[in-house]
């Protein structure tokens, strides 16, 4: 029974994960975070959820684009871990996607695995009212939501089970009015049942992650600020009754946050310069027109969404991206004055560089900044970049082998490890990252080809070399059929 249950369960998260990919068309769907945390100490243990949430990842990371800016990636990884710390969540095995969308949308699943989308970014006022719904995300997984959701309901039938949490989860990623016609579909009075059931959930959410913000330091009115924030955006958008959202951003949440937040003293938010660069690197991320980018950054430079500093970084990303690499020279300027150190800058300064065509002052640039900091995860990956650009494949071959060592589940720097393998000539070690690249994203026919590939070029390498390649294919064949299974 507790197999077909959660088999029932995962084909649920499946359909809604698929349905997400094709379907996040409005804002308002995306403010619906899926909740799936989790408590339950006997129906699903934390091993079967960590193995759920692990396969629900890749079936994911194949059909919705992350980020490749270094940048963010790093910044929304160390302020999860940071918060992480602070919270009751004692598994500390996190997967950290940061989805490239420009809407505003954060979720939890199973196995330790919290979702961002750079759009938060842009609803975000501070630092503390993102770290807010982080803090509101892990809360739920330190609860183990989902396994207490799939516990109420065990003496219900895994049809009902597996057509709520498709109902649920349509609604959260597919648009408002696929969600209520789903949850139409299911019994009215265990569906009653269930969204009180999840109302209590967001509830604790909200109340835990309130704690975890005032034990790492932050402002409790922080999470208060950003249902405001997440009402403001939703005021003028057609939305099902409140009682329907998993999420519910409504007055009461608001005023039920204050109220909260005045058990503990307030903290007025402090400025963080680093938080203000890295909204200016998701505008442009969502801004493909660069020149709409040097207009916007020009005019907030006596404006009111960043501070000045934050102003100038963004205009001279955007002049460089617009190829205006003198103006972006002298908008530079200042900033490297006023922080020479500041690695923000720094590699900006070698973007102006590399996009003139200038690659050795770019590289001598980013080799200066990797003697003082030689596992940035920003720094390598732009330097690998530029020498790739600049036809320097042996150390681009290099400084990526090693890089890919410290992140090994980095997708991104996998595939830059395959582009720089097929331009060196090395088709052996081609097939091997890119079938790397596949397996996380969850192309499991795509990765098996690629394996199949390197085994027929086996007979000048090792035999451990051919035996680590058997152990991958046996892998990649067993992931496969159990995504048949499902």
């Amino acid at each position: 029974m507790l197999q077909k249950l959660l088999q029932q369960s995962f084909r649920s998260l499946v359909a809604a994960c698929l349905g997400l990919c094709f379907a996040q068309q409005t804002l308002a769907a995306d403010l619906q975070l899926p909740e799936l945390g989790d408590n339950s100490a006997g129906l699903i243990s934390p091993k079967q959820e960590y193995e759920l949430g692990q396969k629900w990842l890749r079936i994911y990371r194949s059909q919705v684009p992350t980020t490749s800016d270094p940048f963010i990636q790093v910044y929304v990884e160390n302020m999860v871990r940071k918060l992480a710390a602070y919270s009751e969540l004692k598994d500390r095995r996190l997967d950290i996607l940061v989805i490239e969308n420009p809407t505003l949308n954060a979720f939890a699943v199973p196995g330790g695995i919290i979702g961002v989308n750079t759009g938060i970014l842009k609803f975000a006022d501070t630092e503390e009212q993102m770290s807010s719904v982080i803090a509101h995300e892990l809360a739920h997984l330190s609860q183990r939501h989902y396994a207490r959701q799939v516990e109420k309901q065990q003496n219900s039938s895994t049809t009902y089970l597996a057509a709520f949490l498709a109902s649920i989860l349509l609604g959260v990623a597919a648009g408002t009015d696929a969600g209520i016609a789903a949850i139409s579909a299911t019994q009215a009075a265990a569906l009653d049942s269930q969204l009180r059931f999840s109302r209590q959930m967001e509830q604790e959410a909200d109340r835990l992650g309130m704690e975890t913000l005032v034990r790492s330091g932050m402002d409790p009115y922080a999470m208060a600020g950003m249902f405001e924030n997440m009402l403001r955006a939703t005021r003028f958008q057609r939305r099902p009754p409140e009682f329907l959202l998993s999420h519910p951003v409504t007055e009461s949440r608001v005023t039920e946050a204050r109220l909260r937040a005045q058990q503990y003293p307030s903290k007025p938010p402090l400025p963080v310069e680093e938080y203000d660069l890295i909204k200016a690197r998701a505008y442009l991320l969502h801004e493909k027109n660069h020149q709409t980018a040097v207009n916007m950054f020009e005019s907030e430079m006596r404006g009111t969404q960043f501070d000045r500093v934050a102003a100038r970084y963004g205009l001279v990303l955007a002049l460089t991206r617009n190829g205006e690499t003198e103006r972006a020279t002298q908008e530079i300027a200042p900033l490297l004055a006023q922080e020479p150190d500041n690695v923000y800058f720094q590699i900006a300064k070698a973007d102006i560089y590399a996009e003139s065509g200038d690659f050795a002052a770019a590289r001598k640039v980013l080799e200066a900044n990797l003697k003082k900091q030689p596992n940035s995860h920003p720094l390598n990956t732009r330097y690998a970049e530029v020498l790739m650009m600049s036809g320097d494949y042996q150390t681009c071959k290099d400084v990526l082998r090693a890089h890919v060592q410290r992140r090994p589940k980095d997708d991104y720097i996998w595939y830059l490890t395959a582009e720089v393998e097929g331009l060196a000539g090395n088709i052996y070690e081609v097939h091997v990252a890119r079938a790397e690249y596949f397996k996380l994203n969850g192309l499991y026919d795509k990765a098996e080809i690629q394996l199949t590939n390197a085994m027929r070029l086996t007979s000048s390498k090792s035999p451990q070399a051919r035996a680590r390649l058997e152990e991958q294919l046996r892998e990649v064949r067993e992931m496969r059929r159990e995504m048949k299974d499902l």
